[in-house]
């Protein structure tokens, strides 16, 4: 198999789960192209995408498409991209122009790309098409599939699953045209299913795994430093970070020391940082800005709690399970987080963490408060995290289970 994974852009920080699954295909022997529909925004990478050995190819919006040579001496617009492109497809692939019918109510920007990637599926001899995310990367990935006879696969995670922007009758497209279907939790494949029927009934779970062998499990020490809260994601609405700056106000009220960090950069930033100090709060909590991946770690193997107060956005937006919460898991953080999506799949109340309900200030800070007195918990409840990861989580088995699909999926050719 050569297998092409097509993402909205590559590298992403955020995204770390892609290349440790890329990378776990690569270890397994497999022949990996990679394909990005806009270049990489972020200022931050990790280290270990200097592992990946996949070439990577951005495919070009049609307002800054390749040249063609019926383009020489033009001055050429989109439209003349797009039918450049059409030709250039016919080449390779000559029933194109039937095919293109099953291209209606796409976007043009979706078909040109689609296009362009169904040629390097006949060029570079790739036999399956593997997309992350059902949004915009998988409206492409269905339609190249389609053109050049390929099958295609797609894994959902969060936002293109429950965003109040989802198109349903698009969702349920791509599920239908799909020959596998992957999704990071039981919670995901239980909404899949109850909002779409049988059209979802070939979705399955498959956890985001994690080379464990890199996070290796580290009990925490107990020095007499403030105890360290770390919580690391973008500054968004869905993160739920509002509330855990009102339980740190609450722990200040009650004498309790610690300091917090919130490692990250979005939209809510400016927002989060007034409220710390409209509770005057600077000398408790600091939002560091982002940190290389290497530091994020040294960071989580200082901190007593890791704290995951994500909520279901009022835009329906939620969190699936974030990668960051599993790497502090494995790095032997014990976990607070609320108990929304696919959270409780692995912080099992007063098992492997604290679980507290989304929106709740108080709840939160007493269990981080509850977390940070008990050195006995900490240390329980960190070592039974680690052990449910190992079950579930291990990244060599979950990406062997991937690669069955892909397997299945040409079989059904």
């Amino acid at each position: 198999m050569a297998i092409a994974y097509v993402v909205k852009r590559y590298p992403r920080y955020s995204e770390t789960f892609i290349v440790n699954e890329i990378l776990a295909h690569e270890a397994a022997g497999l022949d990996i192209k990679i394909f990005a529909l806009r270049p990489p925004v972020d200022s931050y990478f990790q280290d270990k995408i200097a592992r990946v050995k996949a070439p990577v190819t951005c495919i070009q919006k049609p307002s800054q498409g390749r040249s063609h040579p019926n383009l020489l001496g033009q001055n050429p617009t989109a439209a003349s991209y797009l039918w450049a492109e059409m030709q250039a497809t016919a080449v390779v692939i000559p029933d194109i122009w039937r095919k293109l019918a099953y291209a209606a109510g796409e976007r043009s920007s979706v078909v040109y790309q689609a296009l362009w990637l169904a040629q390097a599926v006949r060029h570079q001899g790739i036999t399956h098409l593997h997309a992350h995310f059902a949004s915009v990367a998988t409206s492409v990935t269905r339609l190249a599939a389609h053109f050049a006879g390929v099958p295609y696969s797609f894994t959902a995670h969060a936002k293109d699953i429950f965003h109040e922007s989802v198109d349903p009758a698009d969702f349920a497209r791509k599920l239908q045209a799909a020959c596998e279907v992957v999704t990071v939790s039981d919670y995901n494949r239980t909404y899949l299913q109850q909002q779409y029927g049988e059209a979802a009934s070939k979705v399955q779970r498959i956890y985001n795994g994690m080379d464990l062998t890199e996070l290796p499990y580290q009990p925490r020490s107990e020095n007499c430093e403030p105890p360290l809260i770390i919580s690391v994601s973008r500054l968004v609405e869905k993160k739920g970070l509002t509330y855990l700056i009102s339980a740190c106000d609450l722990l200040r009220r009650w004498d309790c020391e610690f300091r917090c960090q919130i490692v990250g950069a979005g939209s809510l930033e400016a927002t989060l940082r007034s409220q710390i100090v409209q509770h005057q709060l600077e000398p408790w909590v600091e939002i560091t800005g982002p940190k290389p991946q290497g530091e994020v770690f040294q960071l989580l193997k200082r901190a007593k709690v890791f704290a995951a107060p994500y909520i279901v956005g009022r835009d329906g937006n939620r969190d699936g399970l974030p990668t960051v919460l599993l790497e502090a898991i494995a790095l032997g953080t014990p976990c607070v987080a609320t108990d929304v999506t696919g959270i409780p799949e692995i912080i099992q109340h007063q098992e492997t963490g604290l679980l507290v309900a989304q929106n709740d200030p108080e709840q939160l800070a007493k269990a981080l408060q509850t977390i940070l007195n008990q050195a006995d918990l900490r240390h329980r409840y960190a070592q039974q995290a680690r052990q449910r990861l190992e079950q579930a989580f291990d990244l060599r088995r979950n990406s062997a289970q991937l690669r069955d699909l892909f397997h299945l999926g040409e079989a059904k050719r």
